[in-house]
């Protein structure tokens, strides 16, 4: 019994093993982070830039995490980036996962029917592990 219980755990760790390699890249995934300022500083446009985040973005290819939320206006520290009304941070599995998501249809859909409310928009990508 306790073999046959041993034999079915390195059985699951042998399995999932390749999968964490996989994505890991040599330990390094993609952070893309996105802050928009709006043209419209109101909550309603800030609500409806976010919905439009989840509807077109969160379902990309080999997306690990994914938030996208307003600036809160409480947090005013001299270190806190102000210039900014919502943002969306994005952790793909591998910059080629990054990669598809710019060309992705999904992802040009959200341009399209977002791109006249922004006045600014600045993107950070970076590797992380």
């Amino acid at each position: 019994m306790k073999h046959s219980f041993l034999f079915a755990v390195a059985l699951v760790l042998a399995l999932l093993a390749p999968l964490a390699v996989e994505g890991a890249e040599s330990g390094t995934m993609l952070a893309h982070n996105v802050f928009f300022t709006l043209k419209e500083k109101t909550p309603a446009a800030q609500e409806k830039l976010v919905d439009a985040c989840h509807k077109y973005l969160k379902k990309q290819k080999g997306v690990v995490t994914f938030f996208a939320g307003k600036r809160e206006a409480g947090l005013t520290r001299e270190v806190n980036d102000l210039d900014f009304d919502v943002s969306l941070h994005i952790v793909f599995r591998t910059a080629a996962d990054q990669e598809i998501y710019q060309k992705d249809a999904q992802h040009l859909k959200f341009i399209e029917e977002n791109a006249d409310t922004w006045a600014k928009v600045r993107v950070f990508d970076s590797l992380v592990r």
